[in-house]
């Protein structure tokens, strides 16, 4: 032991407090009542005697668990460990911790291949068709349907925008409740008539007559009297934007209310419920105009010519005195620019061949040289522009062509006049060669030696 202590002292790290038996440690003890240990070693020392003690504390809990637990499953403690009896069955699921009451899990309804626990009733459940066995046929009869999308505001302007422009076109309005039928309107359809009258308000005065007319013809069908205020009603809303592009959208929107009231589109109180509630300017000069013009008829009839009347529904007679009233003022003031916007106004370009024939007559007619290089610039810049066609254009002077005899009998110097006027066109690009050789003349169409030279006939 003296050994074992003076190695201990020279090296204190190479043995641990387990190493050492009890004559160990009382020697340690008388060595340490002598006084012959250093603080260091006495701290060392000390800490190994706590952690000794620990471990001792740790083993004998442990064995007093395990006691507990074999006694609550019955198990004799005082039997043979090496006996069947004292050992743990391998294959038990039961806790070896002491834990649980030792039942099966989930009351014997889990694990695989398992349907549940003894004695559960199901309750039927309805069949999914999602599910890879559903049978479609054995479960009654099967309704097949359409169904269509309810547009919302955008997609509604973007599908409704191109059948009121085609409208404009064709003038058809039953073609355009076909084509609306076939939408899923919804609680935005109201939103047509507004849509509607604001395309035309950027177009032309035949547009809006097209316009009121789709209006009135689709009351009843499409829309309802509610749903052609409720669009009214926004329009009077939105005046401010809508003014920034059509500055006369106030006096036309009051037309435009004006002539769904005279048709029975709009309800004949739509007036009434604005009196004294309106705040905006341009909204109550809109309401102002279609009281003007409602309070001008005696009677509620059609205001057919709120908008005027316009292309091709005018009358003959009207078109031609009208092109004639163009004719006359373009040569006292020389605008072609005027003569042009005023042409356009009309809107019949399938009549412009009328303007033609009326312009050679007025210059067969005209007297002086003015008149006929005032023409020829004037059609020059109608063929310029691509507002007379070429076709309208021959069309016009072959009508001079077939009435020349008549025209001469007025006119004695007709054909002279003619084929100079016929030559002049002809330098300037308005009338093709074609067209210059059909010039008829009264000595069977005899062609000077140089053709505006005004030299000696070609014998």
């Amino acid at each position: 032991c003296k050994i074992h202590y003076l190695h201990w002292v020279t090296h204190p790290r190479a043995f641990s407090s387990e190493d050492m038996d009890g004559d160990e440690e009382g020697l340690l003890n008388d060595v340490e009542v002598n006084g012959s240990w250093t603080p260091q070693e006495k701290a060392l020392h000390e800490a190994r005697l706590k952690a000794k003690a620990k471990r001792r504390v740790r083993r004998t809990s442990s064995r007093d668990s395990t006691r507990e637990s074999l006694s609550d499953n019955g198990a004799d403690l005082g039997g043979d460990p090496t006996s069947p009896k004292g050992k743990t069955n391998a294959g038990d699921r039961k806790s070896r911790m002491g834990k649980g009451r030792g039942l099966p899990k989930k009351g014997g309804a889990g694990g695989k291949g398992v349907w549940g626990a003894a004695g559960m009733v199901y309750e039927m459940e309805e069949p999914d068709a999602k599910d890879p066995n559903y049978d479609e046929s054995s479960q009654g009869d099967t309704v097949y349907a359409t169904v269509t999308p309810e547009l919302d505001e955008r997609e509604l302007e973007k599908t409704v925008s191109p059948i009121v422009q085609e409208y404009f076109e064709h003038g058809d309005t039953k073609e355009v409740q076909m084509l609306l039928e076939g939408l899923n309107l919804g609680h935005n359809k109201y939103a047509v008539s507004s849509l509607a009258v604001s395309l035309s308000l950027e177009g032309k005065a035949s547009h809006r007559e097209l316009t009121s007319r789709l209006l009135s013809d689709m009351v009843g069908k499409v829309l309802t009297e509610k749903d052609m205020a409720r669009a009214f009603d926004k329009m009077l809303a939105d005046l401010p934007d809508l003014i920034l592009d059509t500055p006369e959208a106030p006096q036309m929107l009051g037309q435009f209310i004006a002539r769904a009231i005279a048709d029975h589109a709009l309800p004949m109180g739509f007036l009434d419920c604005y009196k004294g509630k309106v705040d905006c300017d341009h909204a109550r000069a809109a309401l102002d105009r279609a009281a003007v013009l409602l309070s001008m008829k005696t009677k509620m009839v059609r205001l057919d010519n709120v908008w005027g009347v316009g292309g091709g529904l005018r009358p003959v007679k009207h078109l031609i005195k009208e092109m004639n009233l163009l004719l006359k003022e373009y040569l006292i003031s020389g605008e072609v620019s005027e003569a042009e916007r005023c042409l356009r106004d009309l809107e019949v370009p399938h009549f412009h061949h009328e303007l033609v024939y009326e312009a050679v007559v007025m210059v067969l007619e005209s007297k002086g040289e003015s008149a006929i290089s005032m023409m020829v610039k004037l059609l020059k810049a109608f063929w310029e522009t691509g507002l007379i066609t070429l076709d309208q254009m021959n069309r016009g002077f072959q009508r001079v062509y077939d009435e020349l005899p008549e025209i001469n009998l007025d006119v004695p110097h007709a054909h002279t006049i003619m084929e100079s006027f016929v030559d002049l066109c002809y330098q300037e690009s308005v009338i093709t060669k074609q067209l210059r050789d059909a010039c008829p003349s009264s000595r069977g169409r005899k062609r000077f030696v140089s053709e505006g030279d005004g030299g000696t006939i070609k014998q």
